[in-house]
C-alpha cells in the first residue's frame, strides 16, 4: 500500500515529465515580504496575472518591528520590503494581511489558525519552515523565488518526488519534555543532514499524544534535519483544532471533508524508503551548545568532544572535527563542560517554532510567582495577533507583567536579524526559535535553542536551568 505521502502527492500530479520532474498542483501559496518581490517583478515583466489569486495569501512578518507597528518602520530596507508586498498584493489581486491587521502575524502561525492550511493539501511558500503546515496532514515545503513565480503563474510547480521516511517515537514523554525537545533530540540523533532527500511522516505514541501546537513545532523543525518536509496523519486532534476556524469547511462540507481526511493515513503494509524508531524515555529537556540545531545535549549532560582529528595539519581533520571545534570556539564553550548554571543575557520566546498560545502558557507556568532575573533582557513575541488576543483573554499578559515581562507585537522578531530585535555581539540568548547559526540573531550573537519551559527557567534564574526543578 502507498504511504500517506504517496496518496497526497499522487492526487496532485498534473503530469509526469519523462526523465524529469513532476508537474504538481499546489493548493495554497503563502507569500511574505522577503522572497516574493522578485517573483512579482518577473510576473510583471512577462505581462502575467496570477492564475488563481484566491489560493494565495500574503503577509509581512520577517521585517516587521515588534513595537510601534502603528508607526512607519524606521529601517528603510525593512519599510521598503513591507510596503512593496502591500503594493504587489493590491496590483495582483491577492489577499494581504498587513501590519496592525488582526489577521497579521508569522505566516506559518496564521495559516493553520485561520483554517487556511488543511489536511490533504499541497502547500508552498518561499520559506524553508513551510514544513510547519505538515502538522495539519498536508504536504508542505519551502520553495525558491523562481518557483514562487511559477506557482503564481500556473498554480503548479515542477518537483522531483522525495523519498519517504517514517520516524516513530513510542512511549510517554517525561516531566518537562516538550515537542521542541523531541525535535532537538531527533536532530542530534540523525544529524542536520540525516533526512536529506526525504519527506518525513511522524508517528507513534508520542506524536499521537501531542497537541496541534506541539505537532506544528515538530513539523517546523523537520527542515533542520535536512528533510524536504515533515507531516503527521490527521486525526481527531486535527479535526477538533480545525473545526470552526474561519476558512474551515462548514455544514455539510465539513462532514464531507472529515470523511475524506479520515482516509489520509499510511496503511499497515505501507513501505517507506527508511524507517527509524525512538523511545520517549531517552529524551529529557534539551539545549544546543554549538552553531547548528543538531549540536545538542540533554540539559543535564556535558558537551561532547568534537570528532577526533589526525595530528598535524587540521585541514586533514574530518569536517565534523573542524566544524565542532569552530562552533565551540564561537560559543565560548569547551568539550566536557556542563551548561547548567551558565549565565544568560537574553531570552526569546516566539518564532514560527514556539510563538503559539500553548508556548506562552508553558512559559507562564514557570514564571508565575517569580520575577525576571536582573540582567536578563526578555523578548516575548506572539506569533500572531490572534495569539496576542488569546494571551490577554486568558490573563497571561497580567501574570507575565507582574513578573517583570512585556508582551511585544507579533512578528518573526529575534529568530533572525532582519528587524530591530537583534542580540548584541557576544551575548548569550536562550531562544525558542529554530536556528542557532553564527550571527543568526545578530552579528556575533550566541544562541542556545530550547523549549519555552527551559527559556522561562533561564529568564527567572538568569542562567541555564533545568526547568524540571521549577515545576
Amino acid at each position: 500500500m502507498n504511504t500517506l505521502f504517496d496518496k497526497i502527492w499522487d492526487k496532485h500530479v498534473v503530469q509526469m515529465v519523462d526523465d524529469g520532474p513532476t508537474q504538481l498542483y499546489i493548493d495554497r501559496l503563502y507569500c511574505h515580504e522577503v522572497t516574493s518581490p522578485q517573483a512579482f517583478e518577473g510576473m510583471r515583466q512577462r505581462g502575467l496575472r496570477c492564475f488563481r489569486p484566491d489560493h494565495i495569501y500574503c503577509m509581512p512578518d520577517h521585517n516587521t518591528p515588534t513595537h510601534d507597528q502603528d508607526k512607519p518602520i524606521a529601517d528603510p530596507v525593512s519599510r521598503e520590503q513591507v510596503e512593496t508586498l502591500a503594493r504587489n498584493a493590491q496590483e495582483f489581486g491577492i489577499t494581504h494581511y498587513g501590519m496592525m491587521s488582526p489577521d497579521n502575524g508569522i505566516i506559518h502561525v496564521v495559516g493553520p489558525e485561520k483554517g487556511l492550511s488543511l489536511p490533504g493539501m499541497t502547500i508552498v511558500c518561499g520559506d524553508s519552515h513551510t514544513s510547519t503546515h505538515g502538522a495539519m496532514g498536508a504536504v508542505a515545503f519551502g520553495i525558491g523565488t523562481s518557483e514562487v513565480e511559477m506557482v503564481m503563474a500556473s498554480q503548479c510547480i515542477l518537483q522531483q518526488k522525495p523519498r519517504s521516511m517514517r520516524i516513530t517515537i513510542n512511549g510517554t514523554l517525561g516531566k518537562g519534555v516538550t515537542a521542541k525537545d523531541v525535535a532537538l533530540y531527533l536532530m542530534a540523533q540523525i544529524t542536520t543532514s540525516g533526512a536529506t532527500g526525504y519527506f518525513i511522516e511522524y508517528a507513534g505514541d508520542v506524536v499521537s499524544a501531542l497537541s496541534m501546537e506541539g505537532r506544528l513545532t515538530l513539523c517546523n523543525l523537520s527542515i533542520e534535519m535536512g528533510a524536504r518536509g515533515g507531516f503527521i496523519a490527521p486525526d481527531e486532534t486535527t479535526f477538533a483544532y480545525i473545526k470552526g476556524r474561519e476558512f474551515a469547511p462548514k455544514g455539510a462540507e465539513w462532514d464531507k471533508a472529515v470523511a475524506y481526511w479520515k482516509t489520509l493515513k499510511s496503511g499497515p503494509d505501507a513501505v517507506f524508503d527508511r524507517e527509524l524508531t525512538f523511545d520517549a524515555k531517552d529524551i529529557e529537556p534539551r539545549i544546543t551548545y554549538g552553531t547548528n540545531p543538531g549540536m545538542g545535549i540533554g540539559i543535564t549532560e556535558s558537551i561532547p568532544a568534537p570528532l577526533s582529528s589526525p595530528e598535524g595539519d587540521t585541514t586533514e581533520a574530518p569536517a565534523g572535527a573542524v566544524g565542532g571545534a569552530r562552533a565551540l570556539a564561537y560559543m565560548g564553550f569547551e568539550a566536557g563542560q556542563k551548561l547548567l548554571g551558565t549565565k544568560v543575557d537574553y531570552v526569546f520566546l516566539g518564532a514560527c517554532t514556539n510563538g503559539r498560545i500553548e508556548d506562552f502558557r508553558a512559559f507562564a507556568s514557570i514564571v508565575k510567582g517569580r520575577q525576571k532575573a536582573d540582567g536578563v533582557t526578555a523578548w516575548l513575541v506572539p506569533g500572531s495577533w490572534a495569539v496576542d488576543k488569546q494571551i490577554r483573554e486568558e490573563g497571561l499578559d497580567k501574570l507575565l507583567e507582574a513578573s517583570g515581562f512585556e508582551i511585544r507585537q507579533p512578528g518573526c522578531s529575534a529568530c533572525l536579524a532582519m528587524n530591530d530585535d537583534k542580540v548584541p555581539a557576544g551575548c548569550l540568548c536562550v531562544s525558542t526559535s529554530n536556528r542557532n547559526f553564527e550571527g543568526r540573531q545578530g552579528p556575533g550573537s550566541r544562541t542556545i535553542l530550547a523549549s519555552p519551559l527551559t527559556a522561562a527557567a533561564a529568564a527567572v534564574t538568569g542562567e541555564i536551568t533545568d526547568p524540571r526543578t521549577l515545576m
